[in-house]
């Protein structure tokens, strides 16, 4: 069943959201989900001492996310766009200034430079080659009784642009269960790992096999 989280960005949010974490390390199950991240996606920061269960829940996700995203970080900040609004506004010539306007004037320097950076932008420019990301894959099929070797035909029988299945193995998860371990590569523009496995993955033909996907690890090529 779906669990519903509302307002995170409020106390009365997060107070909820911190009751449902008591004993539990994440939002479903004994792993990090999708789940989690959605959710810690509408935390806006970590809450800290007011709120230990979500505190200690964040910080878990922030470890598992800085893992996989490797690469430094600089910061960023982003602006609203009233402020931009507002300058455009305040920039905009008024009624007044119609009599200040040189309609039929000589062409000044700064003019013919305007104009020239006008025509280089509307030049296509040079497309950038695309990344890519190398994923691990856990794929979980229904019970002991699954085919292992028609759920992987059926998983490698999914493809589209920019995806590449690798190498894979089969691991022991208990009670005689196996779970497919699978390596791929994919092109960051071409392929979504979260609609691959919502649109393809765990829906008919491949879930007559498959019971469930998690990304084990995701790194950047």
């Amino acid at each position: 069943m779906a669990i519903t989280f509302s307002d995170l960005h409020t106390e009365s949010g997060l107070k909820s959201l911190n009751d449902f974490l008591s004993g539990k390390s994440y939002i479903s199950g004994d792993k990090l989900t999708k789940d989690d991240i959605k959710v810690y996606a509408a935390v806006l920061k970590n809450p800290g001492d007011s709120f230990p269960n979500v505190r200690q829940w964040y910080n878990c996700v922030s470890s598992h996310l800085a893992a996989s995203f490797p690469g430094k970080a600089v910061g960023v900040g982003l602006g609203g766009k009233a402020a931009a609004d507002e300058s455009a506004k305040a920039e905009a010539p008024t009624a007044d200034d119609d009599d200040d306007l040189d309609l039929f004037g000589d062409e000044t320097e700064e003019e013919k430079k305007a104009a020239e950076e006008r025509e280089a932008a509307k030049k296509p420019a040079k497309k950038k080659e695309s990344g890519k990301s190398s994923v691990l894959m856990d794929i979980k099929p229904w019970d002991d009784e699954t085919d292992m070797k028609k759920l992987e035909e059926a998983v490698r029988a999914v493809a589209m642009p920019g995806l590449l299945w690798g190498a894979s193995k089969q691991v022991p998860v208990g009670y005689g269960i196996k779970k497919l371990q699978i390596m791929l590569t994919i092109v960051d523009d071409l392929v979504s790992v979260d609609a691959l496995i919502e649109e393809h993955l765990t829906v008919e033909p491949c879930s007559e096999h498959v019971q469930s996907c998690d990304i084990v690890a995701f790194n950047k090529i």
